[in-house]
């Protein structure tokens, strides 16, 4: 492959191909860089598999908290395959061509999968506010039945707002470069190589993610302001603090998600001076840590997960012990 096709000045003479670049700038580093991708995505891979499976086993924790728990597992695994296994090619041998339906199918689903999640959170943080604002009405509002459509609820949330991207693409044309500057076919990161009228997929693109990071981040802002209103309201600091620490590992959980998405959301849209390096190193970060992050958050400050997954740890080994016996 001659390194002209590298270059960000190449032209893509063939419509239906686009070239993710990878990080310009730090092409030098690719190689090292996937070192950390690779340890994220094996630590989303065995902890999010591990609370599935150690929730899936355990009739103790099939609660709404566990199981809304569950759903942004799932989330985060699927929304890993969609991203991890292209960016390493990216990084291990610069394979970043890629057709512009798989490119486009690729933007949906990473969006929509983190709109979805979103959503998850906001649940969560429902959960977390009928628990300790209205404990004696936990069961009856939070059924299965509920938590079911809640979860339906989140898949059509996420990809009715995501579903139009792709057409609004489609309808562009790419007459000068088709060298995406990113490790993924990002929304905006495509739109801004197009030579067409883009304000319709701007103003879409900033509409919906302010319906969704917006409005969440208020109801779930709410949420804990109702539920700190409610736990000051105690007279017992025993009781605060049993209440103030089932809420720690979702707070954990949000911080973590929406702190690098605001970054690489403003940045993209606001942060001209910032280098374009940076930019596309907060949109992995984005990507790569939530899903990695979030089993460890639950497993380490979710006392019933920690025990169960600490047992689960023995009872393997203990059986590997016996085999080699």
């Amino acid at each position: 492959m001659s390194s002209s096709l590298g270059s960000p000045n190449y032209t893509n003479q063939d419509s239906s191909i686009f070239l993710l670049l990878g990080i310009p700038g730090l092409e030098q580093f690719h190689l090292w860089l996937s070192l950390p991708v690779c340890c994220l995505g094996t630590a989303t891979i065995v902890g999010n598999i591990t609370i599935l499976v150690v929730v899936a086993t355990e009739p103790a924790l099939h609660k709404p908290m566990y199981l809304f728990l569950c759903m942004l597992s799932t989330i985060d695994l699927t929304a890993s395959l969609a991203t991890i296994p292209k960016l390493l090619a990216i990084l291990w041998c610069g394979a970043g061509y890629i057709s512009a339906s798989a490119c486009l199918t690729q933007m949906f689903f990473i969006h929509a999968f983190c709109m979805m999640e979103s959503t998850v959170l906001l649940a969560m943080a429902f959960d977390r506010y009928v628990a300790i604002c209205h404990p004696l009405r936990y069961a009856t509002i939070l059924t299965n039945t509920i938590i079911a459509r809640i979860g339906v609820i989140a898949m059509i949330r996420g990809s009715l707002l995501m579903l139009p991207c792709p057409f609004l693409i489609s309808r562009l044309s790419f007459c000068q470069s088709h060298v995406i500057p990113h490790t993924y076919c990002e929304h905006m990161a495509v739109v801004k190589l197009a030579c067409g009228d883009t304000r319709p997929n701007r103003v879409y693109g900033l509409t919906a993610a302010l319906l969704v990071i917006g409005v969440d981040l208020f109801c779930i802002g709410l949420s804990y302001a109702l539920i700190m209103q409610a736990v000051l309201r105690l007279s017992s600091h025993e009781a605060r603090s049993k209440a103030l620490g089932t809420c720690g590992s979702h707070v954990c959980v949000i911080l973590i998600s929406y702190t690098p998405a605001l970054f690489s959301f403003f940045t993209h849209r606001f942060g001209h001076q910032v280098p374009l390096h940076i930019h596309i190193l907060l949109a992995n970060v984005y990507l790569l840590f939530p899903p990695a992050l979030n089993p460890v958050v639950y497993g380490v400050k979710t006392k019933e997960i920690n025990q169960r997954v600490i047992m689960a740890f023995q009872r393997s080994l203990r059986a590997g012990i016996k085999v080699s016996e």
